[in-house]
């Protein structure tokens, strides 16, 4: 595919404009982000991340309930993971992600990468995978436990041979997993959970990465060069990911997926950064039909509003970081720090904790003291929402509005 430079902005969009079109497309603005519930939103933003770190909740429903209100958790997860007839399955996006059924031909690309390059983490035990698909085909589908073990009998994560076969399976479409049971992986065989017509679809490369992102812009509304590769961990020019022969660049990607050129206008401290925005977001944007209120809420870390640190400061002017890996003592907001989004601003974080049934925010930090209000809020509806009736503060930044906060959350009480 030949390589063009990206063309001359179409239009010039603000900061603000830019964010506001973020927020309408990861569905915190408006009703039109709650429809569908659960595998509406699925669909909308591409990709919800998994993590293993569960505090008020697992991530997964956390990124629901930050969209969506109080849904039950239970039906969070059975929305995911459906019993009958899959609607999602995990693989390898921006991390390990939860992504829509529709989406499984085109992250072939990365299957063929992978098998090209013969392993990922580990050395593959060839006979194992052999093995291993040999009891699902006689068994059905089976967790690495029901297949003999993931431990290899070492440090945690020290994986043994079958879990490494299952997983390298995994990575090269040979099985797939379209469902956990008690947080477990539940391997099957891709021709017992796919329609005939996704396990037999094989789009090359470069419309493999097209339709990622189109699949970015759409979840994001608007973005830049980084956007498009960090979405889906995308690497440009063949490298690790598209096979040789095959590169295409960001632009070829954007024009390809119809994307819009624009510009988003600087400041008197930032330059201004050329982007890409999805038709229907442009749209949407510039009829100026599009109302509705902002959603309250704690985000997990792991959100795909802001997993992008450096999107993430571009955009908010909010920085943010995990801290569940730094040693306590270095720690500055917290184990798993939840960013306080309110009136389109992130406008405060939480370390959030539970003690029976007591949503305990270990160290909360706010950047302005109408910030208060909102974070009592969004305190009080997680506290409901996992079972908790009792919120109890800890260290409070800056400790002048803690009278403030107490009170707010009394009022809600």
């Amino acid at each position: 595919m030949a390589s063009h430079p990206q063309p001359a902005p179409e239009f010039t969009l603000s900061p603000d404009d830019a964010r506001l079109m973020t927020l309408r497309a990861q569905g915190f603005v408006g009703t039109e982000g709650r429809r569908g519930g659960v595998p509406g939103m699925l669909r909308r933003i591409g990709a919800v991340q998994l993590d293993t770190i569960s505090v008020l909740a697992r991530s997964h429903e956390l990124v629901a309930y930050a969209r969506l209100g109080a849904v039950p958790r239970a039906r969070i997860e059975r929305a995911y993971w459906q019993p009958r007839q899959a609607t999602a399955f995990e693989y390898w996006s921006h991390a390990a992600c939860i992504l829509p059924i529709e989406e499984w031909p085109y992250y072939g690309f990365r299957r063929r990468a992978l098998l090209a390059r013969g392993m990922r983490w580990h050395e593959v035990p060839e006979n194992v995978c052999q093995e291993v698909l040999v009891r699902l085909r006689a068994e059905g589908p089976l967790n690495a436990t029901q297949l003999g073990g993931a431990r290899g009998g070492g440090e945690w994560w020290d994986w043994s041979a079958t879990k490494i076969a299952a997983e390298w399976l995994l990575d090269t479409g040979q099985v797939i997993c379209a469902r956990r049971t008690g947080w477990r992986r539940v391997y099957d065989l891709p021709e017992r959970v796919l329609p005939a017509g996704l396990l037999d679809a094989e789009p090359p490369d470069g419309e493999c990465v097209t339709h990622l992102a189109a699949v970015a812009a759409r979840a994001l509304g608007v973005v830049t060069r980084a956007d498009l590769a960090d979405y889906q961990r995308l690497r440009w020019g063949g490298t690790g990911q598209l096979k040789d022969g095959d590169a295409i660049t960001p632009g070829d990607a954007a024009a390809a997926a119809g994307l819009i050129p624009v510009e988003i206008a600087g400041s008197r401290h930032d330059p201004a950064v050329q982007a890409w925005a999805d038709p229907s977001a442009l749209a949407e944007h510039q009829s100026g039909t599009v109302r509705g209120r902002h959603r309250v809420t704690l985000l997990s870390p792991f959100d795909s509003l802001i997993w992008d640190r450096k999107r993430t400061l571009r955009m908010f002017g909010f920085e943010h970081s995990l801290e569940a890996y730094v040693p306590r003592a270095k720690r500055v907001h917290g184990y798993f720090t939840m960013p306080l989004l309110a009136k389109g601003r992130l406008l405060g974080r939480v370390d959030p904790a539970r003690s029976g049934r007591t949503l305990v925010a270990r160290k909360l930090s706010l950047d302005k003291a109408s910030a208060t209000e909102p974070m009592a809020r969004a305190l009080a509806e997680a506290a409901a929402w996992v079972g908790c009736d009792n919120v109890e503060l800890g260290q409070v930044t800056p400790a002048t509005l803690e009278p403030r906060l107490r009170k707010a959350l009394s009022d809600l009480a």
